[in-house]
């Protein structure tokens, strides 16, 4: 495999290396997304584990503090945190929420975290689903480039044999198989996150009612 990619890289053109240095990019974009997006939801959902514990806290200060500590991503701790920042009156004084209804300020506040938060978890998404859907054809794009560039050099030589052409063409196929295992993690990575997104947003909308709840009791 090796010596077929040497082979290959020395036979072709400068435009086949651009559409290589692209795959390469793509590649290295689409991983350190990936890595990144893995570690994020990992703490996401260690942090989602502590949920119940929030609401066995015998105040709400020791249940926002339990969740800070083991929320790292600040996901479903600054709803809680926000939320309580806007039942204290010292914070509403001055502002247009000063004489609003404590539900009605919790549903505002409540609602741009919600809108946040939901920005922050889809975040390199879209990379990750057009890396899926165009390293394909970046490969396919350098194949068919590769083969024409390999017809032009054996109809160049005057005469063309089966065993002139294979080489060559067999060669180009490489590209495509490098735009295939860009983005084959790509796409799986983007599902995979897909899921956890969906349990995550379930999760924040039943904190953030539950949240409401309590909360806009509140005298």
């Amino acid at each position: 495999m090796t010596s077929a990619l040497t082979q290959y890289w020395i036979q072709v053109d400068g435009f086949s290396h651009l559409l290589s240095y692209v795959l390469l990019l793509m590649s290295f974009l689409s991983w350190t997304t990936i890595l990144a997006k893995t570690w994020s939801f990992w703490q996401i959902r260690a942090a989602a584990v502590n949920l119940p514990a929030f609401w066995k806290s015998p105040t709400n200060q020791d249940a926002l503090a339990l969740l800070s500590a083991a929320d790292k991503q600040d996901v479903f701790a600054s709803l809680a945190r926000l939320a309580l920042a806007a039942i204290d009156p010292n914070q509403r004084s001055g502002g247009l929420n000063a004489k609003a209804e404590i539900a009605d300020v919790l549903t505002q506040v409540l609602r741009q975290e919600l809108n946040r938060v939901t920005v922050k978890l889809e975040s390199g998404l879209n990379l990750l689903a057009s890396i899926g859907a165009t390293a394909p054809f970046v490969g396919l794009l350098g194949t068919v480039w590769g083969i024409y560039h390999a017809l032009s050099t054996v109809a160049g030589s005057g005469a063309v044999q089966i065993d002139q052409l294979a080489g060559p063409v067999g060669e180009a196929l490489i590209m495509t198989a490098l735009g295939l295992v860009v983005a084959i993690p790509a796409v799986l990575s983007y599902n995979a996150f897909n899921r956890i997104n969906r349990i995550t947003f379930a999760e924040l909308d039943a904190f953030a009612y539950d949240l409401h709840a309590h909360l806009s009791r509140v005298e």
